[in-house]
């Protein structure tokens, strides 16, 4: 397997596509933003994994009381 293969699990992929695709994307965004775009995107998937991993809510282990104004509504 190539690295591009690898790398995006594409096939047929060379280093003159990965090249022009880096470039199209340096010429439509600037050389500035691409960090900016990328710890976004970083930032994105760390608060999903976070949100992710955190615990249920309790009132899904304990049986809901109708009468109670503060009860969950379905």
């Amino acid at each position: 397997m190539n690295f591009a293969t690898l790398l995006l699990g594409i096939g047929g992929l060379g280093g003159t596509e990965i090249l022009l695709i880096v470039l199209a994307i340096v010429l439509l965004f600037g050389a500035k933003r691409i960090p900016e775009l990328f710890r976004g995107m970083g930032q994105g998937i760390r608060e999903f994994k976070d949100a992710s991993r955190d615990e249920k809510p309790e009132f899904r282990d304990r049986p809901v009381n109708p009468n109670d104004p503060n009860a969950p509504r379905v």
